[in-house]
């Protein structure tokens, strides 16, 4: 990314930062991604309780206008979702002891991704306890570390449908 572009996207983080925490929201990431039909920003938020579309929404008009001198199509304001990447130390903290699954760049152990309970995350590794035993891959091999997606309660519900 030229230089150029790496200071706009610190500009935009900013203001991104400032215009969540002025609306009592979390700013999760912020990313401009190039696809087919444009440049998209994409701005996640979240809150304690998960956010809704007139969360989005509010958050979308505050901070608008704010970014009109970037150059990009398309502005997205989302939820982080339940399948959340985890980016962030803070957001490592928030998610100990949680299903995730670690995808990485090269297979390691003939593994192209590991899937266990995070037990933490700094700058050199990503530690999970998988089948009982602790790994721990170095961060430069993680492609990218991503929520698993409890969905047993969906389970339970349909079970309980087709009893009654």
């Amino acid at each position: 990314m030229p230089a150029r572009k790496k200071d706009d996207m610190q500009w935009i983080e900013g203001i991104c930062e400032k215009t969540a925490e002025a609306l009592g929201y979390e700013l999760c990431a912020a990313a401009m991604e190039k696809e087919p039909t444009g440049r998209y920003l994409r701005i996640y938020i979240d809150t304690e309780g998960g956010v809704t579309l007139d969360d989005c929404e509010k958050y979308h008009r505050a901070v608008q206008g704010k970014l009109e001198e970037f150059d990009y199509d398309f502005l997205e304001v989302c939820s982080p979702g339940i399948d959340r990447v985890i980016r962030t130390q803070r957001d490592a903290e928030k998610c100990r002891g949680l299903l995730v699954e670690a995808k990485l760049y090269r297979p390691v152990d003939g593994k192209k991704a590991v899937q266990g309970l995070l037990e933490g995350m700094d700058a050199e590794k990503v530690t999970l306890t998988a089948d009982g035993e602790t790994v721990e891959l170095p961060r430069k091999a993680v492609a990218q570390v991503r929520l698993v997606p409890d969905l047993s309660a969906l389970d339970e519900e349909d079970s309980e449908e087709t009893d009654g």
